[in-house]
C-alpha cells in the first residue's frame, strides 16, 4: 500500500472516531463513581505507587489522569460534599465523622446527585459505604433517591462477618414489586469479603440493566482499605515473594483485591455493550490513614505529600483519581483543580446534554459549591475554579488537629489556620513545641504554600508573604460568616444493636427522640 492510501486510510479513521464521539455526546452516559476509603495517593499503581493494580492502571492510562482532585480530609465529610455539590461547612459536616449511635447526618433538605439524574431518567444504584446518617429511615440511601442499596450504613465493619460492636451492618434495600420498601438483612452473607461482594453486586446490576435504554448511574463506595486490615489469602500469596513486611504485604493484597472486583465491572461492561457509553469516576475519600494513633500498623503511603487522612495537608485531601469514558475522553492529563463538590453539576451536566433544567419539573437544590468541569476535563481547558475551601472546623479534632482549623486552596497558595494536623506524616509538621508558642487563642498559627513549587509542602512561606496571608484570611472569613453550626449530636444509647437482634437500625423509627445534648 503507498503512503497516499495509508494517509486517506488514517484520515477516514481519524474522521470515523470523530464522528463516532459527536454521535457519543448526544447520549446520556451511564456513570459509574468508585470511591475507595482510606487509599493514599502512592497506593495504586498509576501513581506510581508501590502496589500491584493492573486494572486500575489501565483505566486511568486510557482515560484522564486527574492531578489535582481534591476530597475532603476524612469520610462522612467527603460523602456529603459528593453528594450534594455542596461544602461541609454549609451541610453541618465539617467536623469529624458520624460515628456509630449518634443520631444526625446530611440534612434531608440537601438535594443529592440520584435525586437530580432520576429527573433525567437515570436509574440509581448504591452500593457498599453509606455513612451519611442512619438514625432514621429517612436518612438512609433508598429515601434519598437510590432505586437500590446493597451494603452498610456505618462507617466501618468487620470485612467478613460485617459487624460494628456485634451488630450486624449488611443488608439488601429494595421497593418489592408492590412499591414496599424492604430492609433486608443479609446473615446468609457471613464470611464473605466485603470487597468481592460489592464487586459482584454491580457486576450483576451492570447484567440486569443491559436490556433497558434509561442511563444507569452506581455508586460503588468500597470498604477498601480503611481498617481493619484482613483480606482472604489468596490476595496475600501474590506479594509473598517480594514484600516481607506482613502488614504491606496485607494492605497490598488489599487494594488488588479491590482492582481485581473492578476488573471484573469493566469485563462485564464490555461483554454487554454498555462500555462505549459508560463514564468511570475513581477518586479515594480522603489520604492515606498514616498518621492515627487508632490505627499503628497502617501501611498507607500519600507520598510525595505530607500528612494523611484527617490532615488539610495535600496527603489528607489530594486523592488518586481518573475519568474513563471511551468515545467521550481521549486518553490525557488534567492539571485542572477540581474538588469533589464539582462532580454533583459535571453528572448534572451530562444528564442533561449540557442544556437546562426543563422548566415544567425543575429540581431544586440549595446555592451549590461545585462548579461543572466536563469542558474541563473532556477539552483539557483550564478549569474555572480558582479556589476551593479545605475545610472550615470551629472544635479540635480527636485525633488529628488539636485546634480550631481552616484551609483554603486559591491559584497557587494555599494557606492553613490553627494546624495541618498531626505532628508527623511523609514530612514532619513543625514541632508541637513551635505550634503551643505559636497557637496563642488557638487559632493564630498560620501556614502558606505555594502547591505549584512547593507540592510536599516543605515550605512555609506566610513571613515572606504578608499580603497573600492577610488576602486568604479575609476569603476564609468571607465563607465561615456562611458557615451553619456543626451538626454532631452525642451518642444515643438507644441504637444499641442489641435491642434489635444484634443488628443496626434506624432506631429513632422505634423509639422516642432523645433531647439534643450538644
Amino acid at each position: 500500500m503507498n503512503l497516499f492510501l495509508i494517509s486517506v486510510l488514517f484520515c477516514f479513521l481519524g474522521t470515523s472516531i470523530s464522528l463516532k464521539n459527536k454521535d457519543y455526546a448526544k447520549k446520556q452516559p451511564n456513570i459509574i463513581y468508585i470511591l475507595s476509603d482510606d487509599l493514599g495517593h502512592s497506593d495504586v499503581g498509576f501513581t506510581n505507587g508501590h502496589v500491584e493494580t493492573p486494572n486500575l492502571n489501565r483505566l486511568a492510562k486510557e482515560g484522564v489522569l486527574l492531578t489535582q482532585n481534591y476530597v475532603q480530609q476524612v469520610c462522612s465529610p467527603t460523602r456529603g460534599a459528593l453528594m450534594s455539590g455542596r461544602y461541609p461547612f454549609h451541610t453541618g459536616l465539617q467536623h469529624e465523622v458520624i460515628y456509630p449511635g449518634e443520631p444526625w447526618g446530611l440534612p434531608l433538605d440537601e438535594t443529592i446527585i440520584p435525586q437530580v439524574l432520576k429527573e433525567y431518567n437515570y436509574s440509581t444504584h448504591a452500593v457498599g459505604k453509606w455513612h451519611m446518617g442512619m438514625h432514621k429511615w429517612a436518612f438512609t440511601p433508598l429515601y434519598r433517591g437510590f432505586d437500590d442499596f446493597f451494603g452498610y450504613y456505618l462507617g466501618g465493619q468487620n470485612y467478613d462477618s460485617h459487624r460494628n460492636l456485634k451488630g450486624l451492618d449488611l443488608r439488601s434495600d429494595y421497593f418489592n414489586e408492590n412499591g414496599k420498601f424492604v430492609d433486608e438483612l443479609r446473615w446468609d452473607l457471613d464470611g464473605r469479603y466485603s470487597a468481592e461482594l460489592y464487586s459482584e453486586r454491580t457486576v450483576d446490576l451492570v447484567n440486569k440493566l443491559t436490556p433497558q435504554e434509561d442511563p444507569f448511574f452506581i455508586y460503588l463506595a468500597y470498604q477498601s482499605v480503611h481498617g481493619p486490615y484482613m483480606v482472604p489469602q489468596r490476595y496475600i500469596d501474590q506479594y509473598s515473594s517480594h514484600i516481607m513486611d506482613e502488614n504491606k504485604k496485607v494492605f497490598a493484597a488489599m487494594v488488588s483485591a479491590m482492582d481485581e472486583g473492578i476488573g471484573n465491572i469493566t469485563k462485564a461492561l464490555e461483554s454487554t455493550g454498555l462500555a462505549d457509553n459508560t463514564i468511570i469516576v475513581f477518586s479515594s475519600d480522603n489520604g492515606g490513614n498514616v498518621n492515627c494513633v487508632h490505627d499503628p500498623e497502617v501501611t498507607s503511603s500519600n507520598y510525595p505529600y505530607r500528612g494523611g487522612k484527617r490532615a488539610l495537608y495535600e496527603g489528607g485531601v489530594r486523592s488518586p483519581s481518573f475519568i474513563w469514558g471511551r468515545n467521550r475522553l481521549a486518553p490525557s492529563k488534567s492539571d485542572a483543580m477540581i474538588h469533589v463538590t464539582d462532580w454533583l453539576p459535571t453528572f448534572w451536566s451530562l444528564a442533561s446534554l449540557q442544556g437546562k433544567l426543563n422548566p415544567n419539573n425543575p429540581i431544586k437544590t440549595k446555592p451549590l459549591d461545585g462548579i461543572d468541569q466536563w469542558l474541563a476535563i473532556s477539552e483539557n481547558l483550564p478549569s474555572n475554579r480558582t479556589e476551593f475551601v479545605i475545610n472550615i472546623d470551629p472544635k479540635p479534632v480527636a485525633c488529628g488537629h488539636r485546634v480550631p482549623h481552616a484551609g483554603l486552596r486559591w491559584n497557587e497558595w494555599k494557606l492553613i489556620i490553627g494546624a495541618g494536623g498531626p505532628p508527623n506524616g511523609w514530612y514532619p509538621a513543625p514541632e508541637l513545641t513551635d505550634i503551643e508558642k505559636n497557637c496563642g487563642n488557638h487559632d493564630s498559627y498560620i501556614e502558606l504554600y505555594n502547591i505549584i513549587e512547593d507540592p510536599s509542602e516543605t515550605r512555609n512561606v506566610s513571613d515572606k508573604f504578608p499580603n497573600i496571608v492577610q488576602m486568604l484570611t479575609e476569603k476564609i472569613k468571607a465563607y465561615n460568616a456562611t458557615a451553619v453550626p456543626i451538626g454532631n449530636k452525642l451518642y444515643d444509647p438507644a441504637s444499641d444493636p442489641k435491642h434489635f437482634n444484634y443488628t443496626w437500625m434506624p432506631w429513632l423509627d422505634f423509639f422516642a427522640e432523645v433531647p439534643d445534648e450538644t
